[in-house]
């Protein structure tokens, strides 16, 4: 019957189709890479959803992440994006965490009931978790590095963690997870050399902090607030989205 995700399934077939409509999967971070992440998957036919992030949708996302718009700014991406996945299915079934996933509360979060798990946050500590997490549950991982200050959309790549060039991120996580004993890992990195921002203290977040009443981790916290494009973050996001798709309907 000709339906919703008919177009997908002439390429993938109906029995990649029934796997992903219900495969569980979670979702760590929620901004300009895991936004784009959730929308290809929904449009997928993944019906099982996690979603885990604290922020709330900030003037300053609406430059590149998918679910920030001028009436959802204060909200939680969480919830923005739930909301926006039930219309595009509304069969979808999805639970929103409005935390900050970190060693202290990992305990709350049972990984043995996920089929597939994306990391899309930017704190190392956060990261090297979920992945830890995921590997000891034998669950399939994904790991998105560093998308910020790059211009080149087509320079991302998928790569063992330990093949990966230029991005300092996945230096740090490379580093990180040898000392784990984490042999492998597969990530979506940029072979493109960062940027420099400018200095320009008139727009500085750092200077100018719009974050929404309530934002717990605001971006005077950070110790570096990058620069980013509309385009960066939802290349990296559709290109995690499409591993995930391609790895759940072979599975």
């Amino acid at each position: 019957m000709l339906n919703q995700f008919s177009r997908t399934q002439l390429l993938l077939g109906r029995e990649a189709i029934d796997k992903l409509r219900t495969s569980h999967v979670a979702i760590f971070g929620i901004g300009g890479v895991g936004g784009y992440v959730c929308e290809a998957l929904v449009r997928s036919g993944v019906e099982n959803f996690d979603l885990i992030d604290d922020d709330r949708v900030c003037l300053t996302n609406l430059n590149r992440q998918i679910h920030a718009t001028i009436k959802t700014v204060g909200k939680y991406k969480v919830e923005v994006m739930s909301e926006r996945m039930k219309e595009i299915n509304p069969r979808v079934k999805v639970n929103v965490h409005k935390c900050f996933y970190l060693p202290e509360n990992a305990h709350t979060f049972d990984f043995s009931q996920y089929d597939y798990v994306i990391d899309a946050v930017d704190t190392v500590s956060a990261k090297i978790e979920i992945i830890l997490q995921a590997k000891n549950k034998n669950v399939p991982v994904i790991s998105c590095m560093g998308a910020g200050n790059k211009l080149d959309p087509s320079r991302f790549k998928v790569a063992d963690i330990y093949k990966t060039t230029m991005c300092p991120l996945a230096r740090v996580m490379r580093r990180e997870l040898k000392k784990r004993n984490i042999k492998k890992l597969k990530v979506v990195f940029s072979d493109e050399k960062p940027i420099r921002p400018l200095e320009d203290m008139s727009i500085s977040c750092r200077t100018h902090c719009i974050c929404p009443a309530g934002t717990a981790h605001k971006c005077t916290d950070r110790r570096d607030i990058p620069g980013s494009t509309a385009f960066v973050p939802a290349a990296a996001g559709l290109l995690i989205a499409s591993e995930v798709v391609k790895d759940l309907s072979q599975l």
